[in-house]
């Protein structure tokens, strides 16, 4: 009864279907598998990833067919290209209009007109229907050849595409690429297109390859970690920033992958966090970039330039990944690797050409032997009597027969089917001379076409010079290549906040504005703090932070600091000795307890100074009145101690107990002068032994540079110092010493020499030769007889037999003042000038020569006096072997309990 019922219902047919159906059901995680996987190579194969032999994404190559496709010479509207490329590219209007855009700034292979946007400002292009294009001469000759193109149906299969482009040229690596895809991106950056070249010819020759990017917006670079490319590699770029005053930088050249817009975004956004000081920016770019900042009085145009490298777009990093597509395969390829096989492709590109031009050219040879032939032997005359076309070849072939060893191939029915279609007028007016001269031209042709291809590198190597030749011009190089400095944010941040201290409750910060400010300090320094239990510590500076009660001092500390020198005196332990040390603090662990004593219970300060320059100073200790003590209070001059470590125990004062110690004076400087350095690779100054000793500075000591146009200046020696790049000399300035010059007075048309002393002490750069325009220094010296050539115009009748000159200055003219004219050197006309030393070498100065006599003589004396910074005492010793390092001397006009001092102790 129930089974009549379901067949009744049809609920049996029902649950055979749904079983059917549960066998179909296919996991959702395989498909998922499978997509994503299908996905996710679709996207690295076809849309994100250059191709490696022709640098091309699939819609750059489609975009350039097209072009190729419509190109007649005339300019065609950006919205008909667009559309055109439809027929090959699947993706939209949209995606196309934008890689034509993007290929047209790229001012490589298509000539642009109109509106097309500015890389610089980061404005767009206009609207297609506005804008116009077409292939430029350079693309037309290297990227397309359709008897060397591999083509392919297009996406609906009515049309045909390239595989890819026959391109014979690095056009990857003269481009560039970035493309983010599935699990995988690239970011090639582009390269100079002479350097290229050149790079290719030397690769070709076996040399080996080295190559650096270039951008079109200019820039410097430091590619010192460049990695050749891959991945981990790391290229910074920075703007180049020029000094228009003390208070005003101009932005000319902006780094690339910003525009002025980001840049000057990026600027107001640090000065709003306080990092930078300016008072506004202004965008005068136009086919160039410009960005006047004006800064804010007071701050120094050095450190803020500094500071716009630091916390700007002024400096970028970018981070290379040079991935490109082989075949179907994704690579991980160095861009010398690239340009290598890039290279090699152009050669077997040439080859291929070469081969397909000799196979044309014998082809066209055959059939003029055989037309010759032909119409000489009279061969058409018996076509009347052959009624089909079989039996005509079969004449054809007997009368040909006797001729066989004249062709290079056999022929065939194809070369008679085109002899049988001559036309009479053609037959009527042959002329055999003129048919000879043909074949001997085509002789000739396939002759030196077997020549190229039997000194095929020869060929390619010529094949990039033409290029370089007809292309190269305007193409040098944009983008100065330059080592940077590192920059340390703390030096060069603005001092934006004030520090506080709250000694009673043990808090330090800039929120606190209950005390008064102890310094000026911004949000990433440093703060140093010192207790009254002998122990200290270094912190980074907050709103507000609790860091103990009883702080002594408190001030901004700088990392590697050696010239701050901290006077302490302590109580070693309870009822203990009383000990002193000078010591600098140069690096510690942040929020790390030290101990400046000897760690013994009940150690406490009982004295603490700091100096700035490590000042001389005299205190006095004021002892606890004993029976039987002779003396309460005697001075010490601190600045006879040797600077040591902080954790050195020091020397011990007295074993009394001290009531307290007061300051008595404070003196000079016990440091040495500081030495400094130029670094030419970065062009900076430093105190780390890198690069030319200039010598000891203190106080008002300048520095001396000269420049290439006729101009000094007098700069301070702040490590911050900026130089500009036509600087030819750099020495520490000695006012005595006068500066001796050569130049060309372009009013006059004369060459002008005078001594001078440096009379304006301006840290701007002052001209010394002569103002009319045209005028140039010749040669310039800071020595002491400074030695010049005079090379002559061997051209000229008058001076064709004059042997070259050698003078020397001093003795051509005296000192006179720096706005003088100077000597007429010579009437007769000059080619060149040239000093016969460096600008500070030859004959040294008489002073210099004493100096090092002095020097070496010193060296010899036994127990000379000089105070130095002990670096390596960072031990504690032991009370009982602490001594005196240096025992004070003797003075007659000091006192008495000075002097004896040691005998109370």
């Amino acid at each position: 009864m129930a089974e009549d019922i379901n067949d009744g219902l049809g609920l049996e047919d029902d649950n055979l279907e749904n079983k059917h159906a549960d066998d179909k059901i296919i996991p959702l995680n395989g498909l998922y598998e499978n997509w994503f996987l299908d996905y996710a190579s679709y996207v690295i194969l076809e849309r994100a990833v250059p191709a490696l032999f022709d640098g091309m994404k699939p819609v750059q190559r489609r975009i350039l067919h097209s072009l190729k496709e419509l190109d007649d010479g005339r300019y065609n509207k950006v919205a008909n290209v667009i559309g055109n490329t439809m027929k090959y590219h699947p993706h939209g209007d949209a995606s196309i209009g934008d890689a034509l855009v993007a290929l047209g700034q790229k001012e490589l292979l298509i000539d642009c007109q109109g509106n097309w946007g500015n890389t610089l400002t980061g404005d767009g292009a206009a609207a297609p229907r506005y804008i116009e294009a077409r292939l430029s001469k350079f693309a037309l000759h290297v990227v397309f050849n359709p008897k060397t193109t591999n083509w392919l149906t297009s996406y609906d299969g009515r049309n045909k595409e390239p595989q890819q482009l026959p391109i014979k040229f690095p056009l990857l690596l003269a481009q560039g690429a970035e493309g983010i895809a599935v699990g995988m991106a690239c970011k090639i950056l582009p390269h100079n297109f002479v350097e290229l070249i050149e790079q290719s010819i030397n690769h070709l020759r076996g040399k080996r390859v080295e190559i650096y990017p270039d951008f079109l917006v200019g820039g410097m670079a430091d590619f010192s970690n460049y990695n050749d490319g891959l991945r981990g590699g790391k290229v910074r770029v920075r703007a180049k920033i020029k000094k228009i005053d003390n208070k005003t930088l101009m932005v000319h050249e902006i780094p690339f992958g910003t525009t002025t817009s980001s840049l000057i975004d990026s600027i107001l956004r640090a000065n709003d966090k306080g990092k930078i000081k300016i008072r506004k920016v202004e965008d005068n770019t136009s086919s160039n970039a410009e960005i006047v900042i004006h800064l804010a009085p007071g701050v120094s145009p050095d450190k803020s330039l500094d500071a716009l490298y630091a916390f700007t777009d002024c400096e970028v990093s970018i981070s290379p990944n040079s991935s490109i597509i082989d075949g179907d395969i994704p690579r991980f390829l160095g861009v010398s690797e690239i340009l290598r096989i890039n290279t090699n492709n152009t050669v077997q590109l040439l080859k291929w050409e070469l081969e397909i031009r000799f196979q044309e050219l014998l082809q066209q040879w055959h059939f003029s032997t055989l037309e010759k032939i032909f119409i000489r032997e009279e061969m058409y005359i018996d076509f009347k009597l052959y009624a089909n076309k079989e039996d005509l070849f079969a004449y054809l072939y007997k009368k040909f027969e006797p001729f066989k060893k004249s062709f290079v191939r056999e022929i065939n029915d194809e070369d008679l089917q085109r002899l049988t279609q001559i036309q009479m007028i053609r037959i009527t007016r042959f002329d055999s001379d003129k048919a000879d001269e043909l074949i001997l031209k085509l002789e000739s042709e396939m002759e030196e076409i077997k020549e190229k291809l039997n000194n095929l590198i020869d060929y390619a190597i010529e094949y990039f010079k033409d290029l370089k030749k007809r292309f190269g011009e305007g193409k040098e190089r944009k983008t100065e290549i330059k080592t940077f400095d590192n920059i340390t944010a703390t030096k060069v941040i603005i001092a934006n906040r004030k520090l506080y201290v709250d000694v009673e409750e043990g808090f330090i910060g800039w929120g606190i504005r209950k005390n008064e400010p102890v310094n000026d300090c911004s949000e990433i320094d440093d703060i140093i703090i010192f207790f009254d239990t002998g122990k200290m510590m270094v912190t980074k500076v907050a709103d507000k932070k609790f860091v103990g009660k009883g702080i002594v001092h408190a001030d901004v500390w700088k990392r590697g600091d050696k010239r701050t020198i901290y006077h302490v005196m302590y109580q070693d332990g309870t009822g203990g000795s009383t000990m002193m040390k000078r010591f600098f603090v140069n690096s510690v662990t942040r929020d790390t307890e030290y101990d400046l004593t000897r760690g013994v219970k009940g150690s406490k300060l009982l004295y603490f100074a700091v100096h700035p320059n490590g000042e001389r100073e005299v205190v006095t200790v004021h002892l606890r009145p004993r029976p039987h003590l002779k003396r309460l209070r005697f001075d010490i001059d601190m600045g006879e101690l040797l600077i040591k470590g902080r954790t050195s125990a020091g020397n011990r004062v007295t074993k009394e107990i001290v009531q307290k110690v007061t300051q008595k004076e404070v003196g000079g400087s016990t440091l040495a002068a500081r030495k400094i350095w130029y670094d030419t690779v970065v062009g900076r100054l430093n105190d780390e032994e890198r690069g030319k000793f200039l010598g000891s500075f203190k106080g008002t000591d300048r520095l001396l540079t000269l420049y290439k146009n006729g101009e000094y200046r007098l700069s301070t020696f702040d490590l911050a110092t900026h130089f500009d790049e036509d600087m030819i000399h750099i020495e520490k300035w000695i006012p005595e010493r006068p500066i001796s010059t050569i130049y060309y007075d372009a009013d006059k048309e004369m060459h002008y020499v005078k001594r001078f002393l440096c009379e304006v002490l301006s840290d701007k750069r002052v001209s010394f030769i002569s103002e009319s325009e045209g005028s140039t220094m010749s040669v310039v010296s800071t020595s002491y007889r400074p030695e010049a050539k005079i090379v002559y115009n061997k051209l000229l009748r008058e001076t064709k037999n004059l042997p070259d000159n050698v003078v020397n200055i001093a003795d051509i003219i005296e000192v006179k003042g720096m706005k003088a004219q100077g000597n007429q050197l010579t009437k007769l006309k000059v080619k060149e000038i040239v000093l016969t030393h460096p600008v500070d070498g030859g004959e040294p100065w008489p002073e210099d020569v004493k100096k090092e006599v002095a020097e070496e003589t010193e060296e010899d004396v036994e127990g000379a006096e000089e105070l130095e910074v002990d670096e390596d005492s960072d031990t504690t010793s032991d009370s009982n072997t602490i001594e005196w390092d240096i025992k004070p001397k003797k003075n007659k006009d000091s006192d008495d309990s000075q002097i004896n001092l040691f005998d109370d102790l």
